[in-house]
């Protein structure tokens, strides 16, 4: 892990902006280290920082855990930003502090962020991570640890073609599907108790979004001639395995997932007003 002084950081008087602790994401450096420069400086300008460039799960954890008074920025993507509530959320500590987020990374990488109204503009997303004021937003938790921001999405021949390479799932769900060619998976889907599919109804799509404070998911359920539109607080997917996408990110394979909302579970610094 890498610990970065700053001549920039300088301790602002009592009652200004909270001391930060600020992460880097080393793929948004790569990807634009102009701009997580003009990030850093502004952010370095207006408070007390502590600048940081966490290389493993762990150290991220260490950050986090000793962080004291420090609010957590993230410079970086939907995963980095994902990786440090997942991070807050195994040490009980999600919600104890606003988190800030400067979106740096392809479009693609930052959607979920720029959805929720953080601005895209480096220098706009640092001044509210200093200027702005903390929401409250829902989260959603499965049953294995993990957090989503945004959504979950299965669709079985999409990600089979997309992640053979990179995960194992995309065999045990084309082995159910009983060819390549085929475009659906047998899972058995569940929300808030209600069945919406069995084995025996292949499922060609599900699509999970999660409002920002709704405090449930909005699901679409496509299967062969039937499509349902559901609002749960929970879902639960079963199958021989299948793999997932969660905020965009390809995971698994799993046998069984359930996703539950917590509702207002983390805070999120937004331009004032």
């Amino acid at each position: 892990m890498s610990s970065l002084s700053t001549p920039e950081s300088r301790a602002v008087s009592p009652g200004g902006p909270d001391p930060l602790l600020v992460l880097l994401d080393p793929a948004a450096r790569q990807a634009d280290g102009e701009s997580v420069r003009i990030a850093r400086d502004v952010l370095c300008g207006g408070a007390d920082c502590k600048v940081a460039l966490p290389e493993s799960v762990s150290e991220l954890d260490r950050l986090l855990a000793h962080r004291g008074r420090r609010r957590p920025v993230v410079i970086g993507s939907d995963l980095a930003l994902q990786r440090v509530l997942q991070a807050l959320h195994r040490q009980r500590e999600l919600g104890a502090d606003a988190v800030g987020v400067v979106p740096i990374g392809r479009p693609g990488a930052v959607g979920v962020a720029r959805g929720l109204g953080v601005p895209g503009e480096p220098v706009a997303a640092a001044r509210a991570v200093i200027q702005g004021s903390s929401r409250k937003l829902d989260l959603l938790v499965d049953d294995g640890g993990g957090v989503v921001l945004g959504g979950v999405r299965i669709q079985p021949y999409r990600l089979g073609r997309r992640s053979a390479l990179r995960s194992l799932w995309a065999k045990l769900a084309a082995a159910d599907r009983g060819s390549p060619h085929g475009s659906a998976a047998q899972l058995r889907v569940e929300a808030d108790g209600r069945l919406l599919a069995d084995l025996h109804q292949p499922v060609r799509l599900l699509q999970v979004n999660l409002p920002p404070d709704g405090g449930v998911m909005e699901l679409v359920l496509r299967r062969a001639g039937a499509a349902h539109r559901v609002r749960a607080a929970s879902l639960t997917v079963a199958g021989r395995g299948f793999g997932y996408e969660a905020d965009g990110h390809p995971l698994g394979p799993v046998r069984t997932r359930t996703w539950t909302v917590h509702a207002g579970a983390w805070e999120l610094m937004l331009p004032a007003g």
